[in-house]
């Protein structure tokens, strides 16, 4: 029995180093130089490959983390996680990026990187297909990316990313102000009036300039009017009128009759 029972542990301990061995030989980078390694990865990156080239660059940084091309491939690695949709991983990333390297040359390149993942976040693949309002979804991911992006503008004005970014914000801005002023009117069309009142108002001192803000303004008007606010609801229309003159929202808000 002893023997028998030695025989099984024998076994299993040289099925288990055949299993190393096995994964070993399967590792072709194994006998790459850190040089070759990166080149492969830089490849891979430029050619699409993006699941590869996180691979090498992982592998890169495993082997040699304070090495010359460690740097570079955790920067790199963003863009490769960003391009395979994987944002958690290249938020991740970027994050330990900036952290880590604070004072590096492109460190603003993650930055804008952050911002882009979380610009693209909720673009699903539904979205990508179907002419989905995105002004209608949850704004969490695009107001993080605009704060992505003010960072970026603030701590580096002359960055080549700066311009883009900045354009993105605009569009950002407008987005995150049709977002409260969807809100807005779902609660006035359920008669929350407040509520819908209250709405209006952060699209009106918080997103000034932006094409919400008449609309904003009639639904303001309207909410003040219904709640017996009429002062309020004339200040509100009279902004309007003057802003706005051609608005066909203030006829709607001439004709509310209050019960």
């Amino acid at each position: 029995m002893k023997w028998i029972k030695l025989s099984i542990m024998l076994y299993s301990l040289s099925s288990l180093l055949g299993c190393s061995l096995i994964g070993d030989t399967r590792d072709e980078t194994r006998d790459w130089s850190l040089e070759r390694l990166y080149s492969e990865a830089k490849e891979a990156l430029d050619s699409g490959v993006y699941e590869t080239a996180i691979k090498y660059y992982e592998q890169l940084e495993a082997r040699d983390p304070f090495g010359k091309y460690a740097q570079q491939a955790q920067l790199e690695v963003i863009y490769a996680y960003y391009k395979f949709e994987e944002p958690d991983s290249a938020i991740v990333a970027a994050d330990r990026f900036i952290k880590l390297y604070p004072r590096h040359p492109y460190v603003d390149y993650a930055y804008y990187l952050k911002g882009l993942v979380n610009f693209e976040r909720n673009q699903g693949i539904l979205a990508r297909i179907l002419p989905l309002d995105r002004s209608q979804r949850d704004q969490g991911a695009a107001l993080q990316s605009f704060y992505d992006f003010a960072d970026l503008v603030k701590q580096f004005p002359q960055s080549k990313y700066s311009e883009d970014a900045k354009q993105r914000m605009v569009y950002l801005r407008n987005i995150l102000a049709e977002y409260e002023l969807h809100v807005a009117r779902f609660y006035l069309q359920r008669g929350a009036y407040i509520a819908a009142a209250n709405r209006a108002k952060t699209v009106i001192q918080s997103y000034q300039q932006t094409p919400a803000v008449a609309d904003a303004l009639v639904i303001l008007a309207k909410a003040y009017k219904i709640m017996g606010l009429d002062d309020l609801s004339a200040n509100a229309l009279s902004v309007l009128k003057l802003n706005y003159p051609h608005h066909k929202g203030i006829k709607e808000i001439e004709r509310v009759v209050v019960k």
